[in-house]
């Protein structure tokens, strides 16, 4: 009775440590371009957590002030002193702002959570700590990288070597034909050996080696007329010490994140968006150990 009663307390620890949820911390802020997807990726993302279960978010949102393109209201020509006084002072206080925001990702208030998401942050951002930020994805930890995440940090080749690649250009939307290199991994197991787009806006890179990474999807044509054939990278995985990072370059429309069919100039369907937030939930699962 005494080893039955063993048994069942163990049981239900393993049964109680399995069941809690991973806890990530989604960052939306940016210094540079401004997706207007953003407040629908955030919403997405609060969406495939509470559905899954398997993990909570908490967010770092962009402090207001800022324009589409994430710079200030120009001064306008005939400006008093008073008024371009102000104008500094707005432009100061709101890079404070930001700057106290993202203390979230100091080393010590990360200490909280298992993962990271970058979901099209864009520009240099004000972090706290950067060596210590990578330090603690090498500990064990999850980075996920979303569409214009790539497009954040140029002038740290480190941030860009735990990512796997850097954001180069991207020319006009397109339907896109994604090629699935592994579907066994869960950001690609849903998807289909050919996994076609009705339109997206789709990054070309530089600093990217395919042999430092391990490809998800990929296109065997040049995005840009007059579409040579070749090899570009779409998503990936790898890891980064003893981290994992997610990638995907996908995520530039509303309609690619969200089925919701009252979308303005939907090109995409439902069942693009549905595969789509299955892509970005087997990347997380899969950055978070929670699936192989």
């Amino acid at each position: 009775m005494k080893l039955f009663a063993i048994v069942l307390v163990a049981a239900l620890a393993a049964t109680s440590v399995h069941a809690a949820p991973k806890k990530l911390l989604v960052v939306t802020t940016t210094t540079g371009f401004r997706h207007s997807s953003i407040p629908t990726a955030e919403k997405i993302l609060a969406q495939l957590a509470a559905s899954s279960g398997e993990f909570t978010v908490d967010f770092i949102h962009q402090p207001a002030g800022r324009t589409m393109n994430g710079s200030w209201p120009k001064l306008k020509k005939d400006a008093t002193p008073a008024e371009a006084a102000a104008y500094k002072a707005a432009g100061d206080q709101w890079e404070a702002t930001l700057k106290t925001a993202l203390q979230q990702l100091s080393p010590e208030n990360l200490k909280h959570y298992d993962g990271v998401i970058f979901a099209s942050t864009t520009g240099d951002l004000p972090l706290p700590d950067m060596k210590g930020f990578l330090d603690w994805i090498k500990a064990g930890h999850a980075f996920i990288g979303i569409h214009a995440a790539s497009d954040t940090f140029h002038g740290f080749p480190e941030f860009i070597a735990m990512l796997g690649g850097e954001f180069g250009h991207h020319s006009k939307q397109l339907s896109i034909d994604c090629l699935n290199q592994d579907p066994a991994n869960p950001a690609t197991a849903a998807l289909p050996k050919v996994w076609t787009l009705s339109q997206e806006e789709v990054y070309q890179f530089k600093n990217y080696d395919a042999t430092a990474v391990h490809e998800l999807l990929v296109l065997d044509k040049q995005p840009e007329a007059p579409y040579p054939a070749g090899h570009f990278p779409v998503a990936w995985c790898k890891p980064y010490g003893d981290g994992k990072v997610f990638y995907t370059s996908l995520g530039h429309r509303e309609d690619i994140w969200d089925t919701d069919p009252t979308i303005k100039d939907r090109k995409n369907d439902a069942a693009i968006s549905k595969a789509y937030q299955q892509h970005v939930l087997g990347g997380i699962e899969w950055a978070l150990g929670l699936k192989k």
